[in-house]
């Protein structure tokens, strides 16, 4: 693994859950910054969150945003969504990687701090990373300069060495040049947690870390210059007057920057034994909060695949479905970022008057709203299933109530879990699966993947069905 970041994270705690023997390569020193971009986690990867035990932890340590009020009086009610976290959390990145580091080091995971990649080479065993420590932490696995592994996962951030490393493009363009950020004191908090207004040509955006310092985003349309140019507290208020009407009394800031950002994808997300995730496979604005959930949710789509493949349960073409299943997701999220972000910006009166149509539907037209809320939130997505399956099969499984407990406790672990109808004996147990009954007398039989997903499912199909499909998916 290369990269520590939440994406890196939370993939390396579940390859070593599985027993997985898992080194994180990582060219920073040890420590979680409080620099990061996102604030918001969302109700799929809470859900994930919640397979992992880290959900209950984090929720307590946010805040629940449950009704989002965006640009042209666009409402965006979370209440209304089929999910135990009917809300947005706001909460720093820096509090889910400590979550998600505890777990991988706890489970066994490796790290190389301080040490990056210069070279990557693979055949048909394997992929061998060079490595160059730097610093007296430097952790660069024996003898020094090498690391030999079965597959090697690139979760590096938009200036991926991996990806560049196995030549793969970057295809995209900057949309929004001259971001500023800016971490300071409020005189007058905004009423709402995560507070958003653009008004001609400017934008700006304000989110709280909980320790009494706010992050500040904005944006001026006719302030484009490099990244490098120094930035002053004057301009952030600026900006902040400009969108809002005033700058909340903004003083003390601890740290200032500059930024563009980017609409990227990869075109593949694997080559050979060599996988890309998070921000080294796509990156898009911070609109919407998506990109750390994206790249939350890649690793829990990818970690239990390869599980299954090194623990010798699937084939390596398992691993294929990887970019069928993420990729045209990671395309999605940047036509939604996109589209709100230029939305948000629109400035000749015909695409104002386009926003503020766009709002009305959304504000009232209920399937509109809900494939925005199925996007936003993640909750809409579902992966290709093969022809004359069952309904349910590659889509998400909200958490059920089941005999004795929920779907996503039993989810712990890695497993696979068998939900059967009350009155069918689902037999005995099985490595790696969990078997359960509905709290109901539902007639459907499921099996459900380790990241949330139907593998299969079938109406009151014969022991004979089950029994295939078991062997088929977990082995």
């Amino acid at each position: 693994m290369v990269g520590a970041g939440p994406t890196g994270l939370l993939l390396a705690g579940d390859l070593a859950e599985a027993g997985v023997p898992v080194t994180v390569v990582e060219k920073r020193r040890h420590e979680i910054s409080n620099l990061s971009r996102a604030f918001a986690l969302h109700a799929r990867t809470l859900e994930q969150l919640d397979a992992r035990g880290l959900a209950d932890e984090l929720e307590a340590k946010g805040q629940p945003l449950v009704d989002l009020r965006l640009f042209a009086g666009l409402r965006v009610d979370l209440g209304t969504v089929r999910s135990r976290y009917r809300h947005v959390l706001v909460i720093p990145q820096y509090e889910v990687e400590k979550a998600l580091e505890r777990r991988a080091v706890a489970a066994g995971a490796r790290f190389a701090y301080e040490t990056e990649v210069t070279g990557l080479t693979q055949d048909a065993d394997g992929v061998t990373l060079r490595l160059r420590a730097h610093g007296p932490d430097g952790t660069a696995p024996e003898p020094g300069e090498e690391l030999r592994a079965a597959y090697a996962v690139g979760t590096d951030g938009m200036r991926s060495r991996v990806r560049e490393a196995v030549g793969l493009p970057f295809p995209g363009r900057a949309v929004i040049r001259s971001v500023v950020l800016a971490d300071v004191l409020l005189a007058e908090p905004p009423r709402t947690l995560l507070a958003a207004s653009a008004v001609g040509d400017a934008f700006a955006f304000l989110a709280p870390f909980g320790d009494g310092y706010h992050r500040v985003v904005g944006w001026h349309r006719g302030r484009n210059v490099p990244d490098g140019e120094p930035l002053a507290l004057d301009e952030v208020r600026e900006i902040t007057r400009l969108a809002f009407g005033h700058d909340f009394g903004m003083h003390d800031a601890r740290w200032m920057s500059r930024f563009h950002c980017d609409e990227r994808q990869v075109p593949a997300y694997r080559v050979g034994r060599v996988f890309l995730a998070g921000d080294a496979a796509h990156v898009h604005t911070p609109a919407g909060g998506l990109g750390l959930n994206t790249g939350l949710q890649d690793a829990a789509n990818l970690g239990w695949k390869l599980a299954a493949v090194l623990g010798g349960h699937a084939g390596d073409a398992l691993l294929d479905t990887y970019q069928a299943e993420r990729h045209p997701v990671g395309r999605s999220v940047l036509r939604v970022s996109g589209g709100i972000v230029r939305l948000a910006m629109a400035k000749h009166p015909w695409t104002r008057a386009a926003r503020a149509a766009l709002a009305a539907v959304l504000n009232h037209v209920g399937p509109a709203r809900a494939r925005m809320l199925g996007r936003v939130t993640a909750l809409g997505y579902a992966y290709p299933a093969p022809r004359g399956s069952h309904p349910l099969t590659g889509r998400r499984v909200p958490d059920l109530a089941l005999e004795g407990g929920r779907l996503y406790e039993a989810l712990r672990g890695g497993r696979f879990v068998l939900v059967t109808p009350l009155d069918v004996d689902p037999g005995p147990r099985k490595d790696r699966l969990v078997t359960a009954r509905w709290a109901t007398g539902r007639r459907t039989t499921l099996l459900v993947r380790p990241d949330g997903y139907a593998a299969w499912a079938a109406q009151s199909p014969d022991a004979a069905t089950v029994e295939r499909a078991l062997a088929d998916a977990v082995g």
